[in-house]
């Protein structure tokens, strides 16, 4: 971008109060009149939010504002995930003008990588001045080396807790290891507390947390039979798991003994998401769920009045290959088409959206992760258990370690992790029907 450009739009963003920002406003709204030094010119968004969700609404008065400031229009398209999935690619084929879009890290730079613009040159400012160091490193990672997406929307997953309840069992630190976990569950069993519970969603999430432990997250993407890995372990550079290893079956060990002793909640095997959070977990009927730092928000309606939040990440495991500064953080982010004839405009739309007051906002609406660096003490009240655990974080993970990265066996390992939890399954039985269904 053109240092003199970015700036003006800065200098203007940093003059205008969050009270002269617009409302929702509607598409034809959105674009503004045919006014200012580019009236005339138009930007087309398509958006993975809804439009009642509080991202949309902030995204919506971040484009108003644009508009209000440089007269270039822009269309949102508010799509929802469902229809920016299943709706971008083949629109992006048919070469129809988008100019830019956003999503997950991992799905925009994967599914969608061969339609982004390289941004090094072009977001070089903006990263200097608002990028954060950890998000970036992920963007650029998911893009096998080159900044091609700008992050915004951070995110962590691992357990979320009760400190009422955890008080009330008498537990005074959140747990780091296996062990502190299974004696603070032994605690909160004995006070007449669930200690766990969780949604049926995202329990290959859990099981791949636990065998990263153990494995590391190479080893669990051999051991799921991850095609991108394959071609790393013809060249050694990979252990090649298989689910005969031991630590696999200790791994299994492990829940199966959670299980015995009563740890998850009795609904676990029905809790269809979101009833172990809303109806469990949000209430205070359960201390401990595993889940993204999306959480707050998603049950804020339904929160119990003294619940008071805590977060600690997934502990380590005696002599694992990981410890618990190894997790899955993520973003959604922001990508150019390689095809856009207005890259420059559309960047300066991203750094309205996702820096200064309106990233500050965005926390505030959604209970998120601030993702401008100078808006580092912006972490919503929330959240702030969470922030030891994010920035103590050294080895970023995939989502759920990749133990979902094999799509024939995902839907076995799903059902098994959450019969082993419900205690209608063995770990060898586990181990097992696993093997079966990866064809070993």
């Amino acid at each position: 971008m053109k240092k003199k450009v970015l700036s003006a739009v800065l200098c203007a963003m940093m003059v205008a109060s969050l009270a002269a920002c617009g409302g929702g406003g509607d598409k034809e709204t959105s674009g503004g009149a045919d006014s200012g030094k580019d009236g005339g010119k138009e930007l087309v968004y398509w958006s993975m939010w809804s439009e009642e969700e509080p991202q949309a609404k902030v995204i919506q008065e971040a484009v108003d504002k644009y508009t209000e400031d440089t007269g270039v229009k822009v269309d949102v398209q508010f799509k929802g995930r469902n229809g920016q999935r299943e709706g971008l690619q083949p629109a992006l084929d048919a070469k129809q003008t988008i100019d830019l879009f956003d999503e997950d890290v991992n799905r925009v730079n994967g599914s969608w990588g061969s339609y982004l613009m390289d941004l090094e040159e072009l977001a070089k400012d903006y990263e200097a001045e608002h990028g954060n160091e950890t998000l970036f490193a992920i963007a650029r990672n998911a893009a096998g080396g080159t900044l091609k997406s700008i992050p915004y929307q951070p995110s962590i997953f691992g357990f979320f807790y009760n400190q009422t309840l955890f008080d009330k069992a008498g537990i005074a630190a959140a747990p780091t290891t296996w062990e502190e976990f299974d004696a603070a569950c032994a605690k909160l069993k004995e006070a007449g507390i669930t200690p766990i519970t969780g949604d049926t969603t995202y329990m290959t999430s859990f099981m791949g947390y636990h065998l990263g432990r153990y494995l590391g997250q190479d080893g669990v993407k051999a051991l799921v039979n991850d095609p991108a890995i394959q071609e790393k372990i013809d060249a050694g550079e990979v252990e090649d798991v298989n689910w005969d290893d031991p630590r696999v079956a200790q791994a299994a060990k492990d829940i199966e003994d959670f299980a015995k002793k009563g740890y998850f909640s009795e609904n676990i095997a029905s809790n269809v998401y979101p009833a172990g959070q809303n109806q469990e977990f949000a209430p205070g009927e359960a201390a401990i769920i595993i889940c993204g730092s999306w959480l707050p928000n998603e049950i804020k309606a339904s929160v119990a009045e003294d619940l008071t939040w805590g977060y600690f990440n997934y502990p380590s495991v005696k002599d694992g290959t990981d410890d618990n500064t190894a997790n899955n953080i993520a973003n959604q982010v922001f990508a150019i088409n390689k095809e856009s004839k207005m890259a420059e405009e559309a960047m300066e739309l991203i750094t309205y959206i996702t820096t200064g007051e309106f990233d500050k906002k965005m926390t505030e609406q959604s209970l998120s992760i601030p993702a401008d660096k100078a808006n580092s003490d912006a972490w919503p009240t929330e959240l702030e258990a969470v922030k030891p655990g994010f920035e103590a974080t050294a080895t970023y993970y995939d989502w759920a370690v990749g133990a979902e990265n094999n799509g024939d066996l995902t839907p076995v390992l799903n059902e098994n992790t959450v019969k082993l939890m419900a205690g209608d399954m063995s770990a060898d039985e586990f181990v097992k029907s696993c093997k079966s269904a990866a064809g070993e």
